[in-house]
């Protein structure tokens, strides 16, 4: 079965994306698709494959130490993917603390210039201590971030919804923030709204939601606050069918975008109708 992606030429939906949205720069770096998505815990490569075509992301984000080592799920999976239509996002997962952090970056970048993405500078920092909540370090973070900046690298941290550091990450030069919804893997949804708010209205760089969304209403919903991009995986990867949930959540990712630039209406404590009363029929 074929599923096409939301960028594809079937009516509304290439006509709704090339009038109405002018894509995601990321360090100088220009997207079609706002969705980023993950590789980890499909239940098979092929499954991982054909997800990724069928969300129309171009953003995809991989495990350095998981492919170096070959981790279960992860045999091969630098072959899997064609990287000359992909932008190969290397993150830092499994890394405790900032110097871990940095030389697993820095293996990133060589790996995904082994895979014919000589310029390509880019890596989600990671810096999760807690086994048990998987909540981001702030200070390890930070500190690495900096370092990183400093080497050139395009830093795309993932952080707690906190306004303050997502302000400091931007400062220290990061290409963008990646506040969490909620939880990794947990599908509760963008919890923190309140919070990513603030960050949406004070930050310069892009916003990229990543962590909690569990279904395409609140990949929607995120999208609708403004965020720039989203970043889901595990809401695909153990989805009883993964290809069609991929592609619901590229949809929905589109349509969000779609409905923040249009403008929603005003939240009222009254009924207002939708028909004038002006010109009524009377007896």
């Amino acid at each position: 079965m074929n599923y096409p992606t939301p960028q594809q030429n079937n009516g509304y939906h290439a006509y709704s994306h090339d009038v109405s949205d002018d894509g995601l720069v990321i360090a100088g770096r220009k997207f079609k698709s706002r969705l980023m998505t993950g590789t980890g815990k499909y239940p098979s490569i092929e499954s991982m494959q054909q997800s990724v075509m069928a969300s129309g992301c171009e953003i995809v984000t991989v495990a350095v130490r998981r492919v170096q080592n070959n981790a279960p799920g992860h045999e091969g999976l630098a072959e899997a993917l064609d990287w000359t239509k992909i932008w190969m996002l290397p993150n830092t997962a499994g890394c405790t603390n900032a110097e871990e952090a940095i030389r697993v970056a820095r293996l990133g970048r060589e790996m995904a210039k082994l895979l014919g993405q000589e310029d390509n500078n880019f890596v989600k920092l990671e810096v999760i201590p807690d086994s048990k909540y998987l909540l981001p370090d702030p200070i390890g973070t930070l500190q690495a971030a900096e370092q990183l900046v400093k080497e050139g690298f395009a830093v795309l941290p993932y952080v707690n919804a906190d306004p303050l550091l997502c302000k400091r990450l931007e400062e220290v030069g990061c290409a963008t923030v990646m506040p969490l919804g909620s939880p990794i893997g947990s599908g509760q949804g963008i919890q923190n709204v309140a919070n990513i708010k603030i960050i949406i209205e004070q930050s310069k760089v892009p916003v990229v939601i990543d962590a909690g969304i569990g279904s395409p209403s609140e990949a929607a919903y995120g999208m609708e606050l403004g965020a720039d991009a989203l970043l889901v995986n595990s809401a695909i990867a153990l989805a009883k069918n993964p290809v069609i949930m991929a592609q619901s959540m590229g949809l929905a990712t589109q349509a969000g975008r779609l409905a923040y630039k249009a403008g929603r209406i005003p939240i009222k404590n009254y009924a207002s109708a939708s028909s004038p009363l002006t010109g009524v029929v009377t007896k």
